[in-house]
């Protein structure tokens, strides 16, 4: 399956519906495997049996469905739906419950899924009348060991909609206060962004543990499995205002990873203030993230506003020991946006947060032409110095923190609040050369204490080109300060790299803004 068939089919598959209540009894009908007995399990022996599985040659088991369900159109697999009363743990005291995704369609490799109960796995079964079809139309017949998709999780504050959903190779979603879905994590991303074919290493057999009735923590483990490594998974889900995951990663590679992702997320950028490529559509923006931000291993804050490219763009940020990183939607104002029916200015932010020593590495951010929002055109992902090589082990822990605020911010300092472009040079006067204008607005920090003769200086990099008309002044709409300049790019066409942040003397008030400009071609610039 290629990278947008799967992000489309993810984006409109990982939605809620209501659950109506249930008989007593195991989840009403998910059983066991018939004839099975549960078996120890362990976050110890499933690293074991990642490594076992490393020194064997992969196995894809994509297809093994009934063609039935391969020919499946786009609204037939739409159509099929759990039955909601027949959740797992549904008639416990469980402040969780789980319903499963049919396979079909772009699902066609088959997921294990086991119940863990006092350190006992036991395998939950198939079963077709588990689901309905367009109603209350049966499936057909299937086999009874054909295994699900994924599954989503709800929680006992609202179990109308999703809290989180894992479906499609190694994709997963989860919700802040707002119970808004947006971007995605994945639990590895391999050759991203590279001039070879993109590999999605799925995972392959999940093991929920159920939780004990006081408590409002879920566990998760999961395999993960592909051609290049095998990867033993732990998930520890924290519900609240943030949904905060603890993750637990241990990676076996088969072959080489010279270009392995670590705590890779997905989102999605067609439009906004600083990148209207794609501006066709009547609302004025339309993303899941408006930036990547990172706090380096340094202490340095940074923000990089995204864009939706006109040619595939890679930035790598190097560092040592970040402190974390994210993809951000810090645009919460439903006018800038015009959407009352997806709701981005809803879209949960997701920080990184990294747990013991991740060494040399980059943070590095892939940015992909899209001409719609069906399609998650943006990736950022931590990328370790030294390639992978097999015969190891390798252990990552980190915290993913989903919410409309990440959990830590540079109060001390003012933050990036937009980032505009168009056409330099001075209104009234003619042009006689082709520059681009920057308007960079910053609030927070220190920013509304300063007085209007505060001397407030922009200080600006490039990697190439000239920069003129600088200023930085007041702006008393958001109490903060709007820094402004043209960049003089000249006749070539090649990427510029722009840093900016504001000062007051020696003093840094402001993260530093970075960004990528990439000129149009000669023939295509306009001095009007």
């Amino acid at each position: 399956m290629d990278r947008r068939s799967l992000i489309k089919a993810l984006v409109a598959l990982m939605g809620a519906g209501a659950l109506p209540l249930a008989r007593p009894g195991f989840g009403a009908s998910i059983q066991p495997v018939p004839g099975t007995d549960p078996q120890p399990f362990s976050y110890a022996w499933l690293k074991g049996r990642a490594r076992a599985l490393a020194g064997e040659a992969y196995v894809s088991h994509e297809g093994e469905l009934p063609d039935a369900l391969k020919a499946l159109s786009w609204d037939d697999y739409q159509a099929i739906g759990f039955r909601a009363d027949k959740a797992l743990w549904r008639e416990s005291d469980s402040a969780f419950q789980v319903q499963l995704f049919h396979l079909g369609l772009y699902f066609q490799s088959p997921v294990k899924i086991h119940e863990v109960i006092d350190g006992q796995a036991s395998e939950l079964a198939y079963r077709q009348d588990l689901f309905r079809y367009r109603g209350e139309q049966p499936l057909g017949d299937l086999p009874e060991d054909l295994g699900y998709a994924g599954f989503r999780v709800h929680y006992h504050s609202n179990f109308a909609l999703d809290l989180a959903a894992f479906l499609g190779a190694s994709y997963f979603r989860a919700v802040g206060s707002e119970m808004q879905y947006g971007m995605s994590a994945r639990g590895l991303a391999i050759d991203t962004g590279m001039n070879r074919d993109e590999e999605f290493p799925r995972f392959s057999e999940f093991w929920l543990e159920k939780p004990d009735p006081d408590s409002h923590l879920l566990r998760v483990w999961a395999l993960l499995d592909s051609p290049s490594t095998t990867g033993a998974y732990a998930f520890v889900l924290d519900p609240g205002r943030n949904m905060v995951m603890d993750v637990d990663v241990a990676l076996y590679p088969r072959t080489d990873l010279p270009r392995a992702g670590i705590a890779p997320l997905t989102s999605m950028y067609q439009v906004g203030e600083n990148s209207q490529r794609m501006d066709y559509d009547w609302r004025p923006e339309i993303h899941d993230s408006d930036g990547l931000a990172m706090h380096s291993g340094s202490g340095e804050w940074l923000w990089r506003p995204l864009v939706n490219p006109r040619n595939l763009r890679f930035n790598s940020f190097q560092d040592n020991n970040p402190k974390g990183f994210g993809l951000l939607q810090r645009d919460r104002n439903f006018d800038h946006y015009q959407d009352d029916g997806v709701f981005y200015n809803r879209r949960p932010s997701v920080w990184v947060e990294p747990r013991g020593d991740w060494g040399q590495g980059s943070i590095d951010l892939v940015e992909i032409p899209t001409v719609d929002e069906t399609f998650d055109n943006i990736v950022a992902f931590w990328h370790p110095e030294n390639p992978l090589l097999p015969g190891r082990e390798y252990l990552f822990s980190y915290r993913l923190h989903w919410g409309e605020q990440p959990p830590v911010r540079p109060y001390e300092l003012a933050t990036v609040r937009a980032t505009r472009t168009g056409l330099g040079g001075v209104v009234g006067q003619e042009r006689t050369y082709f520059s681009w204008r920057f308007a960079v607005d910053f609030a927070g920090g220190g920013l509304e204490m300063l007085g209007d003769d505060a001397e407030v200086e922009p200080v600006i990099s490039v990697s190439r080109g000239e920069v003129e008309i600088t200023s930085a002044r007041p702006l008393s709409a958001i109490n903060g300060y709007r820094a402004m300049f043209d960049l003089v790019p000249g006749d070539s066409v090649e990427p510029v790299n722009i840093r900016l942040y504001l000062r007051l003397g020696d003093e840094a008030l402001t993260e530093t803004w970075v960004y990528q400009y990439t000129p149009p071609p000669v023939a295509d610039r306009r001095l009007y």
